[in-house]
């Protein structure tokens, strides 16, 4: 298996080795880096904002010491009022001066942190849609849109408040103790010392959350995961009554889900009073030294108020040290997994030297090609096969014989383990996507419908297209009778998922939007399986006529479908047994005559 897969294999996993924690820190760290590196200069004015203000509001207790033991004895003994008048008002230019920059911070942050998401948000689309289709194939849907939704959001609130909180608090609480100590060093000894304490604490607590978090995320995409497939697949799930069978697997997850948040809000009811009395036990032994010493005259009453004060001070923003440690370890189990899809690698990467083919004739050939999903998993053995260009070939065989995977190789959604692939003598590894694409289309049993109108879904191929050619490609197919029949025609909204339109008009429509992009060459894989008998009719002179210019891979159980090739290639177990036209097959007693003979009998 490719890394694509086995990468993903671990992204949702919380039983991580010591190794891989830190490789996984590290990538965390380098996404988290280039997010942040061109937005430097912000950051740097955030900085010198928040230093500033943090400054501004640390000078406070200090100022009101001043005034107790300088001001006020000057009104008392002198009725000089001017000190204490210029106390106040530094006090105040202060409290207004770094409430005004906090209020500048706070914007300046905002916007940082809304650059941040919206680079990151965007490189998570467009880096999936890049990835290759073994990645989506492997990754469920549910959980591409938890890295969407819940992880960004973690993320966000990590750098909306938490990262602010955890700034600023430090920034706070390390002024604050530089200030105590300038103000009276000896209380500045007693948080020291009651440092120890509250070491012990926050580690415990960051070592315990980090794994209950990490289960949380893990545990939260469970539950999009199971809402998303059930709501996706309501009509099987309606179909076959599996309602109960979905409460009672959803109710196991939701109560999973409340079990790790009820240990995550238990782990903070645990520390937040753990913070309080260390912040208790300081405050008391500031106030019990600080008042023997003002008994015997070492220290004036304002100083040991401004001590008390700054003690507070402290402690307080530790609290939000401790906000910022909740959202962390969320928003550190989301990073670790929207970082490990950035860093997956499409298995079918672009080549470094494109070949160009603007105009590609259509022949498409194996040559020694060994495949395989897996190590345990061949399904084509040293594979060779030559198709000419203008030449439609259908596919016979058995569920599992390769015939989808033959259709997955010549459109390049995959590479062959060994041998090459080519269009027109060039190995698809070479071709420039462009031409690819453009010159190989498939169109499958899922006809998917984008929101839009019926003329933006037929056009999707070929986006320049006018509307005449978007009503011709329509009308080849036999679209143009129930289109022009909708609400607005050509310019009906179709809905997600195409709603306003059954299964075979979806299926129609793709055969327009496959015909309009004219591509040298068509694979239609079990594209016929969604219409009806009169549908699957009514295409088949479109079919014959607008097929006999290019190259065709026609994949179909049903045998009609197939008396329109050219060539029919029987396949069983990765192999060709028998290849011949479709009359003389038909006329032997091989296995496509059995085939044949037997679809013959269900339509009596």
């Amino acid at each position: 298996m490719s890394n694509s897969v086995t990468g993903t294999s671990g992204e949702d996993r919380s039983d991580y080795s010591r190794d891989e924690s830190k490789v996984i820190r590290a990538r965390s760290l380098r996404l988290l880096g280039s997010l942040v590196s061109p937005l430097r200069w912000q950051v740097v004015l955030a900085a010198v904002v928040l230093v500033v203000s943090t400054a501004l509001r640390v000078a406070g207790p200090w100022l009101i010491g001043v005034g107790i033991d300088r001001a006020l004895p000057q009104v008392i003994e002198n009725n000089d009022w001017m000190p204490t008048i210029v106390v106040v008002l530094v006090y105040l230019v202060a409290a207004i001066g770094g409430a005004a920059l906090i209020g500048w911070y706070v914007v300046v942050a905002a916007r940082l942190t809304q650059a941040v998401m919206i680079d990151l948000r965007k490189r998570i689309f467009l880096h999936t849609q890049r990835l290759s289709l073994e990645f989506h194939e492997s990754y469920t849907s549910g959980r591409i849109i938890s890295r969407q939704t819940s992880d960004l959001d973690s993320i966000r609130e990590l750098l909306d408040g938490g990262l602010n909180e955890l700034v600023s608090g430090v920034l706070y609480g390390s002024f604050t103790l530089v200030a105590l100590m300038l103000v009276d060093w000896q209380s500045g000894v007693v948080i020291v010392v009651m440092g120890l304490p509250l070491y012990l604490l926050m580690r415990w607590f960051y070592t315990r959350s980090q794994v209950v978090y990490r289960e949380s995320r893990v545990i939260s995409a469970k539950v999009i995961v199971q809402f998303v497939e059930t709501m996706t697949g309501i009509r099987a799930v309606k179909a076959f009554r599996k309602e109960p069978r979905n409460d009672e697997e959803f109710g196991a997850v939701s109560a999973d889900y409340r079990d790790v948040n009820m240990r995550s809000i238990r782990l903070y009811g645990t520390f937040e009073p753990g913070l309080m009395a260390v912040s208790s036990m300081s405050l008391a032994l500031v106030i019990l030294w600080g008042g023997i010493r003002v008994s015997d005259g070492a220290i004036e009453v304002g100083v040991l108020l401004a001590a008390v004060l700054y003690v507070r001070n402290f402690f307080s923003p530790l609290q939000e040290v401790a906000f910022f440690l909740n959202s962390y370890q969320s928003a550190t189990a989301a990073l670790e997994k929207v970082s490990g899809v950035l860093e997956e690698q499409p298995t079918v990467p672009d080549p470094t030297e494109p070949v160009d083919l603007w105009r590609a004739k259509g022949a498409v050939s194996f040559d020694g090609v060994t495949f395989g999903y897996g190590a345990d998993r061949n399904v084509l053995p040293d594979f060779s096969l030559d198709i000419p260009a203008g030449q439609t070939v259908a596919l016979v065989g058995t569920t599992g014989a390769g015939k989808s995977t033959l259709a997955k190789l010549i459109s390049r959604f995959y590479d062959p383990t060994r041998g090459r692939v080519t269009l027109d003598g060039v190995d698809l590894r070479r071709l420039h996507p462009k031409d690819l694409r453009r010159a190989i289309v498939m169109v499958t049993q899922e006809a998917y419908l984008f929101s839009g109108t019926v003329a933006d879904n037929i056009a999707l191929g070929k986006p320049e297209a006018t509307l005449d050619e978007i009503r011709a490609a329509a009308r080849a197919v036999g679209a143009d009778g129930f289109i022009e029949a909708l609400p607005d025609g050509y310019n009906t909204d179709v809905n997600k998922r195409g709603g306003r339109v059954s299964a075979g008009q979806r299926q129609l429509i793709s055969f327009a939007r496959a015909f309009l992009a004219d591509p040298a060459v068509l694979i239609l894989d079990e594209a016929t399986a969604s219409l009806d008998i009169p549908s699957e009719r009514l295409i088949q002179d479109a079919l014959e006529t607008l097929l006999s210019d290019r190259t065709a891979i026609i994949i179909a159980h049903r045998l009609s479908t197939v008396a329109i090739a050219d060539r029919v290639l029987v396949m069983e177990h990765g192999r060709i047994i028998e290849d011949d036209r479709p009359e003389v097959l038909i006329g032997g007693d091989g296995r496509f005559a059995q085939l044949h003979a037997a679809w013959r009998e269900s339509l009596v």
